[in-house]
């Protein structure tokens, strides 16, 4: 009998011990896989850097006719590859998933119309703006939603994950939010009737309503002044510091109001003065 209760307690014993060796090596894989960042040496090594972009929020990212990623924040994301002597690589994301992608390294930046909030820079590290935005509230022409008392029991249309959402939700409890995973969508369940307006960053709707008759921007600036910057994974300080040179220097040759005429300039016309929009250098004026 005490044979067997012995044999029991040595059972018992080892099997502790396996399980505590387990949760030591499960606990150095989870900090190994936490540190997923890769530096810019290593981005150089590869050849390619990882960039994550929007591929249907035109003129911002999307995809062209003919496959091609195109838009405000590809035009930089090029750039940046051009500058690090290496070749670029964009995986399309959607609003709800930048910070996933960045914090678990699917990508090493998210360049996809990123508002920095203080929610998000606890979860990624910001960089230098290189863009100013406030809401705004796009409509119908023959039903114009022009102040946001207006939308009190109506149902207002807005993606998960953006900062519309969150400043609805905060601020003004009274109106319904009809939530979409994808800016298409949202757009389209506008366009369907199924709800009476969209928010969103203003130099989004802005360039909606312009291509698309029967529709205005009856509320272009609502909120706080945001700044929409590069993100890279918490504690990767090679790439973050690299992109903070990098967007300095850029605003020596006024790069982003060159990126400004290429690719939004010819959507808004005369409608938005670029000054307002455009951030050079990382300072905002």
């Amino acid at each position: 009998m005490k044979r067997n209760i012995m044999k029991m307690v040595m059972v018992a014993v080892a099997f502790a011990f396996s399980a505590t060796a387990l949760w030591a090596m499960g606990g150095k894989e989870s900090s190994a896989s936490a540190a997923s960042f890769r530096t810019v040496e290593e981005i150089k090594a590869s050849g390619k850097i990882v960039i994550g972009v929007f591929s249907d929020k035109a003129p911002f990212g999307y995809v062209d006719e003919y496959g091609k990623y195109q838009g405000y924040d590809v035009y930089f994301a090029e750039r940046i590859a051009k500058d690090l002597g290496v070749a670029v690589e964009y995986v399309s994301t959607d609003p709800a998933s930048r910070v996933e992608y960045v914090a678990t390294g699917k990508v090493d930046i998210i360049l996809a119309n990123f508002t920095v909030t203080e929610d998000r820079a606890r979860q990624v590290d910001f960089a230098l703006p290189y863009m100013k935005v406030m809401l705004g509230v796009v409509s119908p022409e023959n039903a114009l939603i022009t102040s946001v008392d207006q939308l009190a029991d109506k149902n207002l249309i807005v993606v998960k994950g953006t900062t519309a959402e969150t400043y609805f939700a905060k601020n003004h409890p009274e109106v319904k939010l009809q939530k979409y995973d994808e800016y298409a969508d949202a757009y389209n369940a506008l366009i369907d009737g199924r709800g009476d307006a969209f928010s969103t960053d203003n130099t989004e709707v802005l360039a909606w309503a312009l291509v698309n008759p029967g529709y205005a921007v009856g509320i272009d600036a609502l909120g706080n002044m945001d700044t929409i910057a590069p993100a890279v994974q918490k504690g990767n300080t090679s790439l973050l510091e690299w992109l903070n040179q990098e967007i300095q220097a850029l605003g020596q040759e006024n790069f982003f109001h060159a990126a400004y005429d290429a690719t939004l300039a010819p959507v808004y016309g005369e409608a938005a003065n670029p000054d307002a929009l455009v951030v050079e250098g990382g300072v905002l004026n």
